[in-house]
């Protein structure tokens, strides 16, 4: 058996990702083409790369497939409930940073914190006959945000697309999503509420809590643990 460790299969993420192992003397390399999701790891002997989606990581992590994973902050608090039961962070990676905010139209000039929002809700729904719509991928994360910020009347309409896009389109009243610089908001005429994000990510080192251990792994996580100081 050996240690599998996941990392991102595309991108500026798998990149970067590479470029952090090299640092700490691993070497991270895709076996063959673009399509192939397999791959070698040098500098450790005894661990297995596999190329996933950032977004499957955390599930894999969870059922216990693999060892070790790189993926955001965000994908791990959204995708896992209870995640502190299945998985712990071993070391944030310093990139692939992004906030998890509420952001509204900026014509709503009354509408700057989450009080503000939970008395324009209740306002909208008596206005319009339904509650007042939030466009975001974020559900887990979004919903314990709002009961802790008191905000009740609202529906969360589930967005995989553009969600910036959503309340030009008029699909949605606000929005919860990624935000690294904030040029979509602008350019989209949203504003961010005054409450501070939702969470603030970035790309993390997981290690599975699950994930079956024999010895020859155990001495080689030891190895690994090690080597990144």
């Amino acid at each position: 058996m050996t240690l599998k460790l996941g990392v991102p299969s595309k991108g500026r993420l798998m990149e970067k990702t590479f470029e952090w192992f090299a640092q700490h003397g691993i070497t991270l390399s895709r076996n063959g083409s673009e399509r192939e999701y397999a791959g070698s790891v040098e500098g450790i002997d005894g661990m297995s790369l596999v190329l996933l989606s950032a977004g499957e990581i955390p599930r894999e992590l969870a059922a216990g497939r693999i060892h070790l994973g790189v993926t955001g902050t965000d994908l791990v608090q959204e995708k896992l409930p209870l995640w502190e039961q299945q998985v712990c962070p071993m070391e944030e990676l310093a990139f692939g940073h992004a906030d998890l905010i509420l952001a509204v139209p900026r014509a709503w000039v009354d509408v700057d914190t989450l009080d503000d929002l939970d008395a324009v809700a209740a306002a909208f729904r008596a206005r319009h006959g339904f509650r007042l719509r939030i466009a975001t991928k974020y559900h887990r994360l979004v919903r314990e945000y709002l009961r802790q910020g008191g905000v009740a009347d609202y529906a969360l309409v589930d967005s995989q697309g553009a969600t910036e896009g959503t309340v030009a389109n008029e699909t949605a009243e606000a929005i919860a999503d990624i935000t690294s610089s904030g040029e979509t908001l602008r350019a989209n005429h949203l504003k961010v509420l005054s409450d501070g994000p939702i969470l603030r990510s970035q790309a993390t080192l997981w290690r599975s809590r699950v994930a079956e251990l024999e010895d020859a792994d155990r001495a080689t996580l030891a190895t690994f643990t090690a080597r990144l100081g």
